[in-house]
């Protein structure tokens, strides 16, 4: 009982938080900015406590002219590659699985992220070294603040394992270590 009223604490300190930065949910996105002139958004993880997780991190998505340009660090991660998507929703829970599965609102087949047919979420897999430290550097031309393919208010997850890039729905990455929302950030 005391975990859930903790988890609860750590749930809106959280969207405090994320509303201080400037960050904000999907929902509040839409209806201050509808998506228009969202040049930048920001995704702070937080570790899943089922997994006893230690994975966090922030990654951010600027607007470019070839589409979006992800970017950022996670640390606490196990050396080696670890699957890394946007998936349906905006929501942490203590395992991860409220964010749903990918986002895919074409109803592709997951694929790597430099197919010309895959889930809109699907980035692959992120690469961490010795330390646990993963640095992200992604362009992609399939996400976007606004229209079909808006990311903004979605999940980002880092799995625990690398995606396979073949097996379906979703690459067979194993369970979720960290989950963050996507929201708008100050331009």
């Amino acid at each position: 009982m005391a975990s859930n009223r903790w988890m609860a604490a750590l749930g809106v300190g959280a969207l405090v938080g994320l509303s201080a930065m400037g960050v904000m949910p999907r929902a509040v996105a839409e209806e201050k900015h509808e998506g228009h002139g969202v040049t930048k958004a920001e995704a702070q993880l937080i570790p899943t406590t089922k997994t006893e997780s230690k994975v966090k991190g922030v990654i951010y998505f600027e607007k470019t002219a070839k589409g979006i340009h992800v970017h950022g660090e996670v640390t606490g991660l196990t050396p080696g590659e670890h699957g890394f998507h946007v998936h349906e929703f905006g929501v942490w829970n203590e395992d991860g699985t409220a964010a749903g599965g990918h986002f895919n609102p074409h109803k592709a087949e997951h694929s790597s992220h430099d197919s010309a047919k895959r889930h809109v979420g699907d980035l692959g897999n992120i690469k961490a070294d010795e330390s646990g430290k993963a640095m992200i550097d992604i362009e992609d031309d399939q996400l976007s603040f606004e229209g079909p393919n808006c990311i903004l208010g979605r999940g980002l997850v880092v799995h625990a394992q690398a995606d396979d890039l073949k097996s379906q729905p979703a690459g067979n990455a194993g369970g979720r270590v960290a989950v963050a929302i996507i929201g708008v950030a100050k331009p």
